[in-house]
């Protein structure tokens, strides 16, 4: 079969597909976000049995728990399954790991035919937060999470085994071809030793919290601003480089540094045919009685060198890790 190319024309009309991250504090309204969305076109997948929110939707929605107990899986072996489902077989991978072409089936098995994914247009994971801390009790039961010589508990080896699940499952989600993937997660303020904070996805595991920004098109911050004789009101901040020192991103260059609140708008804008705003590739003229230096300030804080770990596992082909 020859090489197929996609031009540009034939991707400026197709309708592409928005992975992202919204983290907010508890209690901003993330989960409410679905009423700006379409019911009709909307999958939510409730992972923390969060939705009173949103009680009287009309869109469809997955009791992960539920599910998992029906079938009687764990939840996040259910969770994997739900993942290979929708993100289709990945060919990169052996099959016998998850997320492979023999993985696909099994979940189809499982779960039905995927053709029931064709009526949705947007999945909503509620939440990245609480899908963490069900990956890290997961990892906390299998064989990388004890020490091979004495068999007492590795939580370096636990914490391993949680980046490489959360990483693969989070890219198995990506590779959802038409769909729109937002996961929502609660936003924290932390203090480190010296007194400096700072805002931090509260996802277990610091590896997921760094491979995060790298995996989705939009990291968006949901949070509350005032905006003096107006008052205080909920905004998304979207840019990288915000003052507020936000976590955010966004790999469109359709977006303001500072949006409303509504997704249902925000994803028609990142999709507008308008043209992209383009970088700037130049440094701003210094101002005359201004010397700038090309190194940084002697206080300034080495980047600190964090530990490495080995998150490679074997399994035995007769018993794949996607199976119960």
């Amino acid at each position: 079969m020859p090489l197929q190319f996609t031009t540009a024309d034939e991707r400026m009309q197709r309708a592409p597909g928005i992975k992202g991250v919204i983290v907010g504090p508890s209690g901003i309204g993330k989960t409410s976000l679905l009423w700006t969305l379409d019911p009709a076109g909307t999958l939510f997948v409730d992972m923390e049995a969060g939705d009173l929110s949103v009680d009287g939707w009309q869109g469809t929605s997955i009791d992960v728990r539920k599910q998992a107990t029906d079938l009687g899986l764990n939840t996040w072996e259910f969770m994997r399954h739900l993942a290979c489902w929708i993100g289709g077989p990945n060919p990169a991978v052996a099959a016998s790991q998850p997320y492979s072409a023999a993985h696909y089936q099994y979940a189809i098995g499982l779960i039905g035919d995927p053709a029931i994914l064709e009526r949705f247009t947007t999945i909503f994971f509620d939440s990245i937060t609480v899908a963490s801390r069900t990956c890290f009790a997961w990892c906390n039961t299998q064989p990388r999470a004890f020490s091979e010589k004495t068999g007492k508990p590795d939580i370096r080896g636990a914490y391993g085994l949680l980046g490489q699940e959360m990483i693969a499952f989070l890219t198995q989600l990506q590779h959802a071809r038409g769909k729109s993937v937002w996961f929502v997660g609660i936003l924290d303020k932390v203090k480190d030793d010296y007194g400096r904070t700072e805002w931090v996805p509260q996802i277990e595991g610091q590896g997921t919290s760094r491979a995060l920004p790298g995996i989705v098109d939009q990291v968006i911050s949901m949070v509350e601003m005032d905006f003096g004789e107006s008052g205080k009101h909920r905004v998304f901040v979207t840019q990288t480089l915000n003052e507020w020192g936000y976590p955010a991103k966004d790999r469109s260059g359709q977006l303001d540094p500072v949006e409303k609140p509504h997704l249902g708008e925000l994803m028609e804008k990142i999709r507008s045919a308008g043209r992209r705003r383009a970088l700037a590739y130049a440094l701003p003229e210094p101002k005359a009685a201004e010397a700038v230096s090309p190194l940084p300030p002697a206080s300034a804080a080495a980047p600190s060198q964090g530990m490495v770990i080995d998150v490679q596992t074997e399994h035995a082909a007769d018993d794949p890790p996607w199976k119960p």
